[in-house]
């Protein structure tokens, strides 16, 4: 349905030039959505939804998948923003073992783990999914690194714009900063609205779009509206687990992405967008299945092969353990995880590396590291840079 422009034009100067910059229309949408045409894919989007819930039934460990996939999410949310870090970087960077990865992108996605872990735990303790909570999570997203000097954790208090070199350029310019806090407040009032009866994750891809386009902070705007459908997913009750991450599939389709952002402030094509939104929630949720079935089958299989191998299984055993929880690691590393002395875990990594599983990755012979590689090339998958 095209309803026209969802918000109005305020006319300001930004230094020299005069600029349009866009004020959205409170939610929900008016006229309201016509569902009626997305029920298939919202049905798909559900049961999908609902087979990621369903995890624990196939991966034996789901905080072991979480740890994975927030990490994945956390390279590839960074990645749309332009970083060059990848998740082995990640991994090396949380065992402080990490020369020559550049370390302001790896501290930029260590920053939105941080973020992301922090914005769990404090609606597990039952704080409300706020504007308060939004900012501090802002915060910690870019403590620090390079948009630690862009105010973390406070709405903006001066104009920025999207694309473009500047204001009068630029593909969208957000409200004026004293419209921020009107348009957060409207945005609060939306979510916590219980007179409206609209599923969770149609609520959820309006919210998102709507926050893009305030664009509250001076930067880390993308990368907090992307954590915001996993925390409004969670939030809700959709996912007991919070293991789903658009990150891959917004990547993946970034230019449809950004067009339909823009049709819904131009045209209020908000159902154009919601069918693209439910279709990457429904791949989304299929990969992140498959992904852990593969990882499952890949463990098995692995320890099976070391415990048909007849020596030092204890120890090789243990450290394979170790090496599922953390797919990068020293033998040192591998000690402490485990709680073998060295030479024991030194002899359990040998027998994993004589089978394959495991392998080393420095070529030095002090202070070596060895990759679980079979499941570093699950994990990777959609990670590579291009």
């Amino acid at each position: 349905m095209h309803r026209g422009p969802t918000g109005r034009y305020e006319e300001q100067r930004v230094g020299e030039e005069a600029v349009r910059a866009f004020v959205p229309d409170p939610l929900p949408p008016d006229p309201p959505l016509d569902l009626a045409p997305l029920q298939g894919r919202l049905e798909a989007a559900s049961l999908a939804l609902g087979r990621l819930d369903g995890l624990s039934t196939v991966f034996q460990d789901v905080r072991l998948f979480l740890y994975f996939y927030i990490r994945k999410e956390a390279v590839l949310s960074s990645q749309i923003e332009g970083t060059q870090s990848s998740l082995s970087d990640l991994l090396l960077f949380e065992l402080q073992e990490a020369p020559g990865v550049p370390v302001d992108d790896v501290v930029e996605v260590s920053n939105y783990v941080a973020a992301l872990e922090y914005g769990l735990e404090q609606l597990r303790q039952g704080f409300p999914l706020c504007n308060r909570l939004l900012r501090e999570i802002h915060a910690r997203l870019l403590q620090s690194g390079r948009g630690s000097s862009q105010d973390p954790g406070e709405f903006r208090r001066s104009q920025n714009w999207v694309g473009g070199s500047r204001p009068g350029n630029a593909a969208l310019v957000p409200p004026p900063p004293l419209q921020v806090p009107d348009c957060m407040a409207d945005l609060e009032r939306f979510l916590h609205d219980r007179s409206e009866t609209m599923p969770v994750l149609i609520r959820t891809g309006l919210a998102h779009v709507q926050f893009e386009t305030i664009h509250p902070f001076l930067d880390g705007n993308g990368r907090a509206g992307r954590l915001l459908i996993t925390l409004l997913l969670w939030n809700d009750g959709v996912l007991r687990s919070p293991v789903l991450y658009l990150s891959l599939y917004l990547k993946q389709n970034r230019q449809r992405y950004y067009e339909l952002l823009d049709r819904v402030r131009t045209e209020g094509d908000w159902e154009a967008w919601l069918a693209f939104f439910l279709d990457g929630v429904a791949q989304t949720a299929d990969q992140a299945v498959r992904s852990a079935r593969r990882l499952t089958e890949r463990f098995r299989e692995d320890r099976e092969r070391v415990q048909a191998g007849g020596r030092k299984v204890g120890s090789a055993l243990r450290v394979h353990r170790a090496l599922t929880e953390h797919p990068l690691l020293s033998i040192g590393e591998a000690s402490r995880r485990t709680g073998l002395s060295f030479p024991a875990a030194s002899s359990g990594m040998g027998v994993l590396e004589d089978l394959g599983i495991a392998r080393e990755i420095t070529g030095r012979n002090r202070n070596r590291l060895y990759a679980y590689r079979e499941v570093l090339a699950i994990l990777d998958e959609g990670t590579e840079l291009s």
